[in-house]
């Protein structure tokens, strides 16, 4: 390059082949939220792992759960750090209602009124092929789960 060309860079995507987290995204791909969750004493397993730090047991199971949670923290993102995410977003942190050990990441466009202990729920998008989660508020009939 000689400095005058430009280059276009798409949305980050995640690899979605791993063995520790392939399952994740295989389950996105067909409208589910999975966690990993050991075979031996069933604890959910996050950041999914080979091995369960609480019992030493090794194993690659899933568990499909409710795409739904409670906003656990968020923040607004206010200086861009890559191209294909402009400012501002926010990024929230939602424990998931099936497994409130697990809580899982998303972004949402420019700055929302959010509320800590909100309902969230997520919703499937297609991004350059990879079909990804996305966290949004719950809409209030939404929000009445048990």
């Amino acid at each position: 390059m000689t400095g005058t060309e430009t280059t276009t860079v798409g949305p980050v995507v995640p690899v979605v082949d791993d063995v520790d987290t392939g399952e994740f995204f295989a389950a996105a791909a067909r409208g589910e939220l999975a966690v990993r969750q050991c075979a031996g004493c069933r604890a959910d397993l996050h950041l999914p792992r080979e091995c369960c730090p609480h019992c030493g047991e090794l194993s690659r199971t899933w568990r499909t759960v409710t795409p739904r949670g409670t906003l656990y923290s968020w923040t607004v993102v206010e200086h861009q750090v890559h191209p294909a995410h402009p400012t501002p977003y926010t990024v929230v942190l939602v424990e998931l209602d099936e497994a409130p050990t697990v809580r899982l990441l998303g972004h949402l466009d420019g700055r929302p009124s959010l509320t800590i202990g909100q309902p969230m729920v997520v919703e499937f998008v297609d991004v350059e092929g990879v079909r990804l989660p996305h966290w949004r508020p719950a809409a209030e009939e939404e929000s009445d789960h048990e």
